[in-house]
This record gives structure tokens, sequence and C-alpha cells, in this order.
């Protein structure tokens, strides 16, 4: 029999750590191999093949996104009924998030491959780029079941406390994914397709080990009973998935608009854009993996009727999010051209990467306060404001980028993230003050 975790009992901080170390490894790890493909194909394939992998970035977002949002939103509910201890719904949860995270497989899988060509000329991909960016974008994208059962078994065993087995499957997968990187395209000479496959094949592997060890908890043991239909379920599972997947899409919808007029200034700026793309998912990576721990937390004690348990998680994390933010910025300041010349080779396209990169780094406290108290609103069950902070952000993100574009060429992508961070932390800022003020005179337990 395997172990679950527990969250609602316990010294908060420790809990928290026990269950984020294994998080930000786990999300390190597979911002290592990603650094590494972009790596491999900048420095193996030149400038344009990784402006080509880069720009599918945006496109990869709202359709991966979408559907890690989707899983994201079932993992609420599977939380927040291992909280309150009902096992019956726990596994009814489970088995209906598997029957519509197929549904969901399907639906996106046809309409991303079906769209990626008029999306990528509709964000004006150069024609140097534009083969290469179609090759890459079907493989990624006809290989979307392995993502998308990777991020299902990684959301239930989170939701059950086991942040350690996702971080055991990505150190296996990632090294799988650096070995097949060297050998597609340094020993066979394949070109951004060999990328593609590695990328997909590590995801399916970790997939596969994830799989096996929810197999081997008799708590979620499924029956036939668990998957009847169920309309209130349903209603359940899709009010917590739906706004979050929203949530994610109108987010890549905003950075694929960015990501058409950084196209319209060149080559040069697609190339240096994708590899500031890179380096900001990995800056991010303390907040949003605060805010990951934040999401479980937030739910079992949701569901267990702890509310005073939820303000100590976030003020632990609130701790935990200005620490990182301290040592991104003095990592990240002295050393951007550096940075920017591991994936990039034109001066003009290292230069172009450092001011973004030292702007973006700047600001980061905003964000990593986005993602705490996003992810605690959402574990409390209200995805409503989330996923309006995502309009928040593509809302903000596009008149900025009009301003600064003729003023500060590439630099005003930097500046449409800040300004689409600030507003975004303002409308989940105010959404957990009056969630939690709801709480208190609920439940009565908070002095």
């Amino acid at each position: 029999m395997e172990k679950t975790y527990d969250l609602t009992n316990g010294k908060v901080p420790k809990l928290i750590l026990r269950f984020f170390f294994p998080i930000l490894l786990t999300n390190l790890l597979q911002q290592v191999y990603s650094m590494a493909d972009t790596v491999i194909v900048g420095k193996g394939l030149g400038d344009r093949a990784l402006g080509a992998v880069g720009n599918l970035s945006s496109l990869t977002l709202l359709v991966i996104g979408f559907c890690t949002g989707m899983m994201g939103g079932f993992s609420i509910v599977v939380a927040q009924r291992f909280g309150s201890g009902d096992r019956r719904a726990l596994r009814q949860s489970i088995a209906l998030t598997v029957k519509l995270s197929a549904v969901l497989c399907v639906v996106l899988t046809a309409a991303g491959i079906l769209s990626l060509r008029p999306i990528l000329l509709l964000i004006r991909t150069g024609e140097q780029i534009l083969d290469d960016s179609l090759l890459y974008g079907y493989i990624i994208l006809g290989g979307l079941t392995a993502t998308a059962a990777y991020n299902l078994c990684t959301a239930i065993l989170r939701a059950l406390g086991d942040s350690r087995t996702p971080f055991f499957a990505i150190v296996i997968s990632s090294a799988v994914n650096i070995a097949l990187d060297c050998i597609l395209i340094f020993g066979l000479g394949t070109g951004v397709e060999g990328a593609a496959a590695a990328t997909v094949f590590s995801q399916a592997l970790s997939a596969f080990i994830c799989y096996r060890k929810l197999r081997r908890i008799d708590l979620i043991r499924l029956c036939r009973e668990d998957f009847r239909n169920d309309a209130a379920a349903y209603r359940e599972l899709l009010k917590n998935s739906l706004p979050t997947a929203y949530m994610n899409s109108l987010i890549a919808v905003g950075c694929m608009i960015v990501q058409g007029f950084i196209n319209h200034l060149g080559v040069v700026c697609t190339s240096a854009y994708a590899a500031c793309s890179r380096y900001l998912n990995l800056f991010i990576l303390p907040g949003s993996t605060v805010g990951a721990a934040l999401l479980t937390f937030a739910g079992q004690n949701y569901g267990a009727g702890k509310p005073e348990r939820i303000r100590e998680g976030v003020r632990f994390g609130a701790v935990l999010s200005v620490l990182f933010y301290l040592l991104t910025i003095a990592a990240v300041c002295p050393f951007a051209e550096t940075l920017a010349g591991a994936m990039l080779n034109e001066t003009e396209t290292i230069r172009l990467a450092a001011v973004y990169l030292r702007i973006v780094a700047a600001a980061l406290l905003t964000v990593n306060f986005v993602f705490l108290l996003r992810n605690c609103v959402q574990g409390m069950g209200h995805p409503l404001i989330p996923m309006c902070s995502g309009i928040a952000e593509m809302v903000f993100r596009i008149p900025i980028i009009l301003y600064f574009l003729p003023r500060a060429g590439f630099q005003a992508a930097a500046w449409a993230d800040v300004a689409a961070w600030v507003g975004s932390l303002a409308l989940n800022g105010a959404a957990y003050v009056v969630y939690m003020r709801r709480m208190r005179r609920d439940h009565c337990c908070i002095p």
C-alpha cells in the first residue's frame, strides 16, 4: 500500500517545505531539459532554428496551457475531496477526471494541428523559420496525449500530497530527453524534429512512471461504479477547471499578440525573444512552485474546513517568494549578457535579450505574488477571479506593447509583461482578501 500525505494537520512551514521542494526540483528539471533543448537547437542548428522553436512558445502555451489548466482545476476537486475524508467522492472525482481528460486530449490535438499554420501566419512568422516552426509544432501537438497524461497523473499525485514521485519521474525523463537531443541532433543530424520527438518521448516516459505509482495507492483503487456519469460531479469538476484553463489561454493569447509584434521586428528579435522566454520560465519557477504548493495546501485545508491554516500558509509562502526574488535579482542582473550568450550567437541578439532579462528580473516579485494569491484563491474553490486576471493580463499587455514598440523597440515586450503582472496582482490580491474575510465569517475560527 502506497502512502498519501495529509496537509491538514501538523506545522504549516514544515509541511509546505516538504511538499514544495520536490515540486521545485521537478519544475527545475523540466526547465533544465527545456533549456537543454534551446541550447542544443541554438548551438547545433543556429539562431534561426532557435527562433522557429521559440516562435511556438505562445501557441503551445495556448494549447498545452489550456490542458494543464484543466488538469490543475481537476486536482483542486481531488484535493478538496481528500481533505474532507470522503473516499467515495475522492474515487469518483478521479474517475470522472480521467474520462474528461480523454475527451480533452482528442479535441485539443485535432484543434491544435488544424490551426497551427493559420496561427503561425497570423502572428507573422517569418518565411525563413515557418517550415521549421510547422514541423516542430506538428510533432509537439501530435504528442499532446503524452503531455496530458503526465500532467494528469502529476496533478492527482500532488492533490494527494505526493510531490516526490513526479520529481523522480522527471529526473529520469530529463536525462533521457537530453541524451536523445544530443543523439538526434548532433549524432544523426536531424533538425528541429529531433528536439520535438525527444520531448514527446520523455513526457510519455514520465507519465508512465507516475501512472505506476498511482496504480499502487489503495485509497484510490477505482472500480466500474466510480466511472458512472454524475451530472453534479461533472459540474463541480468543470466549474473549477474551465476558468483555470481559460485563464491560461487568455494569457497565451496576450503572449501571442506580443509575439506577433516582435516577429514584425525581424528574425533577430524573434530569436532574442525565444531565448528570453526560456529564461523567463526559469526565473518565475520558484514563485510558480510556491503557488503550486499553496494550491494543494489550500485545497486540502478548504475541504477540511481549516481557513486559519490557509492564511498561515499564504504568509509563509510570501516569505519564500521574497527570498527567491532577492536570489534571482542577484543572479540575473550582473550576468544578463552571459546568460543570453549561452543560447544565442549574434552580438545584437545577445544585447537585446540582456536588456529584456534585466527589466523582467527587477519586476519578478510582482509575478511571484500573483502565483501565490491566484493559486490560493483557486484552491479555495473560487476560480472566476483568477480567470478574470487572465483577461486583465491580456488587456494590459496589448496597449503597453502598442505604446512602447515605436519608442523602445524590443524592450516593449518586457514592459508589456510587467504591466500584465501588475494588473493580475491587483485582481487576485483583492479576491484573496474578500474570500478570506468570508471564510473568517463562515467558520468563526480566525481571531
